[in-house]
Order: structure tokens, then C-alpha cells, then sequence
């Protein structure tokens, strides 16, 4: 019966992404949903996209054997990144109407920077895309019973997100996120309140953590090693993705500046509160079968992230297996689309068309798809290689934009000296010093990313400052909105 629902929620899912794509007409349809939608499918469509599969699965897992200490990149930096790109993004990058954020940095600091920029920011999606697809297969084999591996059902379940992706773009995104928000919500909590009965109560689960330690934020034991590598990996994910297409698109799908902060905000606060839900089922598993804790021993990283669906499936009752599985089919499903949607808008329209000034709204449409098709092979091969919990696939994504595009974009919206030759210094040095401090001392006291982080913002500095050898490209805030605003009344006029 069970994988009999999962089959037909499959299918309706695919459904609702195929009607939704009738409303793709171009390629501003296909990226931002036409920049339509109202307060409560912007909402939904920030809650779902950041509520996938890491936050059900591998930060639970992650918080049953680390307790709080273990993630503060999510939820906690994820929810910081919402808020810094809501009440300082969203209102500008809206006034600028841009298609992509790789756009932001083109009207900002010139071509070569949108380039380099550009490919950092859909580079760093390969890790939280393969996250992604490992817990869609990973789902789909525990329901088959181990009748297929877990490359088999990896390769099963990006098949299905490829299909109302492929089609439906952002207006499948949109409509999918809606309906998976309202089986997220209510099937999650539903089993929550279940586990709680099964472990003896909320405050005895509550109890068994504070005695445990899991509630510390920061271990009494810590050095200050042990402090900087918590606040690197805060940092990692409350820097690093914010300069994300995926957090663009939805600010700029949302129908208006307003609803674009709003929508984002709540979003935001609404993926806090609730992702402390699998956190604890997780943790009240481990409470009501602590031989769970033998999978934190396991060689493949992946492992771990059964604790959840193990649990469902050998002590709950039918009724609570299909909400759990609805919820979680959800989570992910909802993630996955965006996660391949994302850099393949930033990849086409950034990377790829500056070298194709001349393709028309249908060629540009057909080439996104033909993109988002050599995507998701990418993330595959990913993916079926990988041996780390989903978890530490997104922290090392955000990796990448920490170091290379966080710093352009901050200094480029707030500090009006900021141009084309410390862009390029920034992104460079950033680069540079990550990677040599990745392969030289990846265990040092200060972790690799800080160190890039570090010299991406001496870059800004020292180029911004330093006599001119790189002419300035791009055009101030100021300059570039009142450009928009001159267009926006010629396009009215006519």
C-alpha cells in the first residue's frame, strides 16, 4: 500500500508541475513566474524550497549525534541568510528588475565580473542538487524494500524532478511548492505528536536531550578551534547563500517589492520554527530505540540519514507511514526543483548568452532546457560518487559563493567606491587563498573558508583603493535604477 501512494503522489505531483507549465510563454515565465505571485504562494515557495531533504533527514541525524553544536549552518545560518537577503536585497534587486542575480553583477561591475561570478554561483549548486537526489533515492530504495540500490533509485528520482522542471520552469516550481508546504506541514506534525506519545512525552524527550548535552550551542569542552569552526560553518551558509539564484528567484517571483520582503521574511521565520520539528522525531527515535545510534558508526556518511525512515516504517502504524513519507517526498521534491532550476538560469543567461547576444525569447527558452537536461546529469554523477550525509554536501556548496560572490555583492549594493578592478580582486583572492588553504591546511586553527572569506574582503579593499589598471565597467545603484525607471516608462508609454 505504501509504495502505492508514493507511485500516485509521483504522479500527481508531475501533474500539477505539467498544468502549472501552460503558463510558460517565455523565458520570464519560465525563470521568476512572471513576477506574479501573491503573498502566500511566495511564502510557500521560500518555506519549501529551503525545507528539503538535509533539514528532514541529514540536520535531524546530525543533531541526534552533535546536538545543537553539531549544526549552525542549518537551520540557523539558513534562516539568517533569509533575513539578510530580504531586508537588504530584496527591494533593490526588484528595483532593478533583473532576471538573475548574475545580472545584479553585470549592471554593477561589468561582463567579466558577471562571468566569473556566474560560474561560482552555479558551480556551488552541484552539492546541494546531489543532496537532493541522495535523499529522493534514498527514500525510494528503503520503500522498495532493498529490491533496488541506491544509485538505482538516485537515478529514479531525478527522473521525476527532471520532468515538471524541464516543462514548467518557476510556474511549476511555484505551484508544486504550494501543495507540498500543506502536506509538509501537516504531515510532519502529525507524526511528531505521535513519536512524542511513543517516547513518553514531550518533557521526557526534552529531559533525556538536556542530560545528553544536545542542547548546548556551544560544547562546554570547546577551544577555540572548535569556535571558530562553528562560526565558519554559520558564516558558510549565512554569507554563502545569499548571493543564490534560488533565494533571487523567489524574492522576484513575489508580485511586488513588498510582498517580495514580506514573503520572504515569513518564509524565513516559517522554516525556522518548523525545521525543529524532524529534529525532534529524530532525536525521540534515539530516545525510544537507542540501537539506532549503531548507524552513526558507518563508514558511508549516508547511512545516518535512515535513522528517520527506519523508525517510521518498523513502529508506526500504516496511516502515520504515509503522512511521514508525503512529507518528506514533499521536502525534498520541492528543494530538488529549484536546485536544478537555479543555476541553470544563472548559467544560461550569464555564462552562456553574453557569447549569444543574439538569440531570440524561443531560442533562449529552448536553450534553458537543453541546459537544465546537461545539469542534472552533472548533479548525478555527483551524487552517485559522493559518500558524505547531505548536510555536509550544502556546507561545502556554500563554500564556493562565501568566498567568491558574497563580497561583490554586498560591497557593490552599500558602498558606492566599489568597482570592476576589486571585484575581480576579490573574487580572485577569495578563490585562491580557499583552495591553497584546502589542500595545505585544511585542519588549521582558522578553517579554509574564513581564510578566503578574509582575502575575497582584502580584495575588495585593496582593489577598490588601488590605482586603476582594470578599467571600470557597469554602472552605479543609482545609475542603474534610474535606467530601469526610464525604460519602465518607455515600455508604458508605447
Amino acid at each position: 500500500m505504501l509504495i502505492t501512494f508514493v507511485a500516485v503522489y509521483l504522479l500527481i505531483t508531475i501533474g500539477i508541475g505539467l498544468l502549472a507549465a501552460r503558463r510558460v510563454h517565455n523565458a520570464k515565465d519560465y525563470l521568476v513566474a512572471g513576477r506574479s505571485l501573491p503573498l502566500y504562494m511566495n511564502v510557500a515557495t521560500v518555506f519549501a524550497t529551503w525545507f528539503g531533504a538535509e533539514t528532514v533527514l541529514a540536520v535531524s541525524a546530525t543533531f541526534a549525534m552533535d546536538g545543537l553544536s553539531g549544526i549552525p549552518g542549518d537551520p540557523f545560518g539558513a534562516t539568517a541568510a533569509l533575513m539578510l537577503a530580504a531586508l537588504l536585497f530584496a527591494r533593490l534587486f526588484y528595483r532593478l528588475n533583473l532576471l538573475t542575480i548574475g545580472d545584479f553583477y553585470k549592471k554593477r561591475y561589468g561582463r567579466t565580473v558577471e562571468v566569473f561570478t556566474s560560474l561560482a554561483i552555479a558551480l556551488s549548486y552541484l552539492g546541494w542538487s546531489a543532496a537532493q537526489m541522495t535523499a529522493l533515492g534514498l527514500v525510494i530504495q528503503v520503500l522498495s524494500g532493498g529490491a533496488l540500490e541506491l544509485n538505482q533509485a538516485i537515478l529514479i528520482g531525478a527522473s521525476v524532478v527532471l520532468i515538471y522542471t524541464l516543462f514548467g520552469g518557476m510556474w511549476s516550481v511555484a505551484f508544486t511548492d504550494l501543495f507540498q508546504t500543506v502536506i509538509i506541514v501537516i504531515g510532519l506534525s502529525l507524526v511528531a505528536g505521535l513519536v512524542a506519545q511513543m517516547a513518553g512525552g514531550f518533557d521526557v524527550v526534552w529531559s533525556h536531550a538536556v542530560e545528553a548535552g544536545k542542547l548546548n550551542l556551544v560544547p562546554p569542552e570547546a577551544d577555540g578551534a572548535a569556535i571558530l569552526a562553528l562560526l565558519a560553518a554559520f558564516l558558510t551558509v549565512a554569507f554563502g547563500s545569499v548571493p543564490q539564484q534560488d533565494v533571487f528567484q523567489r524574492m522576484t517571483s513575489a508580485k511586488d517589492e513588498k510582498t517580495a520582503v514580506r514573503g520572504t521574511v515569513i518564509g524565513a521565520l516559517a522554516y525556522f520554527m518548523f525545521a525543529f520539528i524532524p529534529i525532534f522525531i529524530a532525536y525521540a527515535a534515539l530516545v525510544m530505540d537507542p540501537s539506532l545510534s549503531a548507524l552513526f558508526g558507518d563508514e558511508d556518511g549516508r547511512v545516518v540519514q535512515r535513522i528517520l525512515p527506519d523508525l517510521v516504517l518498523s513502529k508506526m502504524p500504516m496511516w502515520a507511514q504515509v503522512m511521514f513519507f508525503g512529507a518528506l517526498l514533499s521536502a525534498i521534491l520541492s528543494t530538488a526543483s529549484g536546485t536544478l532550476l537555479a543555476p541553470t538560469a544563472t548559467f544560461t543567461e550569464n555564462v552562456i548568452k553574453p557569447f549569444a547576444p543574439h538569440l531570440n525569447d524561443k531560442q533562449f527558452l529552448l536553450l534553458l532546457r537543453v541546459v537544465l537536461v546537461c545539469f542534472t546529469l552533472g548533479v548525478l554523477v555527483f551524487a552517485l560518487n559522493s559518500r558524505s550525509t547531505m548536510y555536509e554536501m550544502v556546507l561545502n556548496a556554500y563554500k564556493v559563493t562565501l568566498v567568491a560572490a558574497f563580497v561583490p555583492l554586498f560591497a557593490g549594493a552599500f558602498w558606492k567606491r566599489a568597482n570592476t578592478q576589486g571585484a575581480l580582486a576579490s573574487i580572485v583572492l577569495g578563490l585562491t587563498a580557499w583552495i591553497t588553504a584546502e589542500f595545505t591546511a585544511a585542519d588549521a586553527l582558522i578553517p579554509p573558508q574564513l581564510v578566503g572569506f578574509a582575502f575575497s574582503l582584502l580584495g575588495m579593499l585593496l582593489g577598490t583603493l588601488a590605482p586603476s589598471v582594470i578599467k571600470p565597467a557597469g554602472h552605479s545603484i543609482a545609475a542603474a535604477i534610474a535606467a530601469e525607471e526610464r525604460a519602465a516608462a518607455r515600455h508604458a508609454h508605447h
